[in-house]
């Protein structure tokens, strides 16, 4: 039953009232061009940026399944939450080249250093990971808020999160994206601050926590024959997948594209990395104070993923369960409107846009929004089949990007670095990693029905998988370009370090100072911090 009163609704009714007029007031806009429509007119600040990066990440996912897993694992999946560093690395490291580009898209990038087949390939795995791994998962994770926290059908609220969130980024485009982020990021703050705050009130502090929960429980480093997250894995693992993610990923590198400069790009990212910091102790340990409540019988906690609404049901006033409700619908609908918008993006300039060359800016625009629907449409019938693969939701998301992420990682990684990389050992590497990464999805749906090297296949770590099939990539890469024609220098100029002329690189030194230094290692040094704290040097 939905434990919302009149007040929680006046509450979550004026959420939606300020979000609609940031739309209203960007629909007004001109949105005719690619530039407006999918980039935001490239003329975005830092702090919009990096408050939309933070946004676009943290969807109801991470607090429904970052909360579901601490509570029944621990803070183990914390790894994944530490990658600050890893924004840092997409300000520092690739804005760069991105920006010096001016390109729409992360395919478009490969285009240039490699081949228009490179650009292909990932344009189509791009959009079957977004299905895959992120419209899906959204939508999933929003309905059982609705169901959880509203007492709204599963089914139901899954349409009305879709419809909504739809609407407005199709009419609005990336710009309204960015700035209704920019909103839901503050209401998904103060959100998780406040029952995170309740929740260790009332299991009477960190110290009661520590102990009621257990060393295990707040861990990040489980023994190495852990069945699922075994410290081998999560320290390699998941460096992998964030360099995917934060630094090529279309999803969040969209909105360092929209920025005016080099340096409001990089500074949006430190920021973010800040930002990124929050996760750890809003999301997860939420968790593991649902655990405890769990076990001192003050709170009935039935699957692990309704561990954040069910204690938002269990502990909040009313009023207050209005503005997390608002939390939650701010992450969901931001994430998911993110999704949208960057599918719109991939479809229409790098597959239609390549089929038809001649197409008007608003013919553009138009199947932009077109496109949106589909990807809509596709995901919620992937929703079905997602419990097959893991019945916590954060698990389930982070095999699945374990098996796409490593291909795509190294093929961005190595292409800046190595300029004796050429088209050749990318399209090896990124047709075969996908090849054996979907082997591997399909091995693990049918995993009961293999025996012998197919089970051990299937049965193997998704963390360690993830390691073995990065390695494997980057042999197959320098393999096959070591024995073929080396790029000619004009086609990668200022796409790698080594053909990056004098002129550029005095540029980019130019767009930071001492300050984005400093606080880009006060990040590192926080992250340090925590990583030390919750090992068994710092708990025992």
């Amino acid at each position: 039953m939905s434990t919302f009163q009149f007040l929680d609704w006046v509450v979550v009714g004026l959420y939606f009232a300020v979000l609609l007029g940031i739309v209203w007031w960007v629909s007004r806009k001109k949105q005719e061009s690619p530039d407006d429509y999918f980039l935001a007119g490239r003329h975005v600040g830092w702090l919009v940026i990096g408050a939309s990066i933070f946004a676009s990440n943290i969807g109801s996912e991470h607090i429904v399944g970052l909360a579901g897993t601490a509570a029944k694992t621990g803070v183990a999946m914390g790894h994944y939450e530490l990658h600050s560093w890893l924004v840092l690395m997409l300000g520092w490291v690739f804005v760069p080249f991105y920006m010096r580009s001016r390109v729409f898209t992360m395919p478009e990038f490969l285009e240039k250093r490699y081949s228009s087949k490179a650009r292909w390939f990932l344009s189509l795995i791009s959009l079957v990971g977004y299905v895959l791994t992120k419209v899906s998962v959204t939508v999933y994770a929003g309905a059982v808020v609705f169901q959880t926290l509203m007492g709204i059908d599963f089914w139901s609220g899954a349409l009305i999160i879709v419809i909504l969130t739809g609407i407005y980024t199709v009419i609005g485009g990336l710009r309204a994206v960015v700035y209704t982020e920019t909103l839901q990021t503050f209401v998904l703050i103060a959100g998780s601050v406040t029952i995170t705050a309740i929740g260790l009130s009332k299991i009477g502090g960190w110290n009661n926590l520590v102990s009621i929960a257990g060393i295990d429980h707040l861990n990040l480093f489980l023994p190495a024959d852990h069945p699922d997250f075994p410290w081998t894995g999560m320290i390699f693992a998941p460096p992998i997948v964030g360099l995917w993610y934060w630094c090529t990923d279309q999803y969040i590198v969209q909105r360092t594209l929209a920025a005016r400069n080099e340096t409001q790009a990089r500074r949006g990212t430190i920021f973010a990395s800040f930002l990124k910091l929050l996760p750890f102790f809003i999301f997860i340990i939420p968790g593991v104070i649902a655990y405890a409540l769990a076990q001192t019988g003050q709170m009935q906690l039935g699957e692990a993923d309704q561990a954040f609404p069910a204690m938002v049901r269990a502990l909040l006033p009313v009023g207050l369960r209005g503005l997390v409700a608002g939390g939650l619908l701010a992450a969901l609908m931001s994430s998911l409107a993110a999704v949208f918008n960057s599918c719109s993006t991939l479809f229409t300039m790098d597959i239609y846009k390549k089929l038809k060359p001649d197409s008007s800016e608003k013919a553009l625009v138009l199947v932009g929004r077109i496109a949106t629907g589909v990807v809509v449409v596709t995901g919620i019938l992937w929703i079905p089949f997602m419990k097959f693969i893991s019945g916590e939701l954060y698990h389930y998301l982070q095999s699945v990007q374990s098996y796409i992420a490593p291909p795509i990682a190294a093929v961005f990684l190595l292409g800046i670095f190595f300029k004796r990389i050429n088209s050749k050992g990318a399209m090896t590497a990124l047709v075969g990693g996908f090849a054996i990464g979907m082997l591997r999805l399909v091995a693990e749906l049918n995993k009961g029905l293999l025996s012998g090297v197919f089970h051990t296949f299937a049965s193997i770590n998704f963390l360690h998988f993830c390691v073995y099939l990065f390695l494997v990539c980057i042999a197959i890469m320098v393999a096959v370009s070591l024995l073929t024609k080396k790029p000619s220098y004009e086609k990668i100029k200022g796409l790698t370090y080594a053909t990056t002329v004098a002129e550029d690189k005095a540029s980019s030194r130019a767009s930071w100072n001492a300050r984005d230094v400093i606080l880009s290692l006060v990040v590192l040094a926080i992250i340090a911090i925590v990583l030390i704290y919750f090992s068994p040097i710092g708990l025992w």
